[in-house]
């Protein structure tokens, strides 16, 4: 069956799913955006009939580094997105094509084991349809075009954001839209660890999947506790604001491996598995012991742990009693035990790169200098992006300073209300 793209496009119905993923004031942008998507998906497979998909990017608020260790984060969906045109095919081959990428990816649904031949995107794709396979789900082939907007490589979780398009589309196309945000980044998650071999915790995927500004609680892995917030920066006139410090993300696995690692030798060497459970004054009394076998900055990262989870309860105590001035500090003390205790600023053997510890550095002194505001290293860091909470009225000085400095962009964020999601879902 043959479909007219921009009729379907101009359709009431999708409009106003574009209004409630985007607001009014990026519809036309975003109309443009998905229109040239369908103009590319129709060059390349021809015109048959699609649905459109969007799976969004996610900022960390609070929880640096505990989700590996059954703790506690506050963190929301993003307006920075992956987006696809996609229609379901009667073979058994996933075929993807993305903006700016001249790879044509296939993925033979009918082999689901691991491939050296894979790259990272081929092996996201092929573990998502074995983690579907594996846990009972249907799955089947499909023909998609894809573009994101999710800065590559910058702790926004561009990779999340991709696991959950390719998640909800084959939720959408062979499920019946039946599996839910938790479901669905679990199956991310496992791709991720077993297809690309990156040591990522849930925190990532659940919140691309699910949508809004949420606290998770990992104390049951298979169950984790999920938290709607309410609270709205802008009522308050501030806005989040993501800082690219020039630095990404590439090839700092066993940077990020080794986070949760030496934070489980010391959980083991307390009688535990990980960190939850245990408590600053358990490790107190095997002080030496613990120093001796796991190391002092095992020791720093483990008491980041214990402090982080506080902060969180902080955190959501204050946006829930809507008192950003109780909230903010917590943000500054969450950076500052990032940068001292947990050690993710920047990587140890590096003296002359360190730019996300500059943008911290040029941040906290216009803050200071504001009297207003908060910052902190963002996602797994050692590179990438920082965040910074600030008066919506002095971002645009703000962002300035950091082209004048840095010579990087900045950007404006939403905390986005929908997660990864079939648009026709929302009509």
């Amino acid at each position: 069956m043959m479909q007219d793209f921009n009729a379907y496009l101009e359709r009431p119905e999708i409009l106003s799913a574009l209004k409630r993923l985007y607001g009014d004031r990026q519809l036309n942008e975003q109309t443009a955006r998905y229109r040239g998507v369908l103009d590319a998906y129709a060059q390349h497979y021809g015109s048959e009939t699609v649905k459109l998909f969007s799976a969004p990017g996610r900022t960390e608020i609070g929880g640096n580094h505990t989700d590996h260790n059954r703790g506690k984060v506050l963190t929301g969906s993003i307006d920075l997105d992956t987006i696809a045109a996609a229609s379901p095919t009667e073979d058994s081959v996933i075929t993807l094509r993305s903006e700016g990428y001249e790879k044509v990816y296939a993925v033979n649904l009918n082999q689901l084991e691991i491939s050296a031949e894979d790259d990272g995107t081929a092996g996201l794709i092929r573990g998502i349809a074995s983690g579907f396979a594996e846990k009972g789900y249907a799955i089947g082939g499909f023909h998609a075009y894809v573009s994101s907007s999710v800065y590559s490589a910058s702790g926004l979780s561009s990779s999340a954001s991709f696991e959950m398009l390719v998640c909800s589309i084959l939720n959408e196309f062979y499920n019946e839209g039946k599996l839910d945000a938790v479901q669905m980044g679990k199956i991310g998650k496992y791709a991720e660890n077993k297809f690309w071999n990156k040591p990522s915790g849930l925190l990532d995927q659940i919140a691309c999947a699910h949508g809004g500004l949420i606290s998770i609680d990992f104390e049951d892995p298979d169950t984790p506790a999920i938290e709607h917030v309410s609270y709205r920066f802008a009522d308050d006139g501030y806005s989040l604001v993501i800082v690219n410090t020039g630095g990404n993300h590439a090839d700092l696995t066993e940077d990020y491996a080794a986070v949760p690692r030496e934070m489980f030798a010391v959980a083991e060497l307390l009688g535990a598995d990980v960190c939850r459970g245990t408590s600053p004054e358990a490790l107190y009394a095997k002080l030496p012991e613990i120093r001796e076998q796991a190391g002092d900055r095992a020791v720093l990262r483990a008491l980041h742990f214990f402090e982080e989870n506080n902060r969180v309860d902080g955190m959501l105590e204050a946006l829930r009693k809507n008192d950003l001035e109780a909230f903010l500090p917590l943000i500054a003390a969450s950076g500052n035990s990032s940068w001292k205790w947990l050690q993710n600023v920047y990587r140890p053997e590096s003296t002359r790169q360190q730019e996300v510890a500059v943008a911290l550095a040029i941040t906290e002194r216009y803050i200071q200098q504001l009297g207003k505001g908060a910052c902190r290293v963002h996602g797994g860091g050692f590179a990438g992006v920082i965040l910074a909470i600030l008066p919506q009225s002095d971002v645009p000085a703000y962002q300035e300073l950091i082209r004048s400095t840095l010579g990087t962009e900045s950007l404006e964020i939403q905390v986005r209300a929908d997660g990864a999601v079939c648009l026709e879902r929302l009509i």
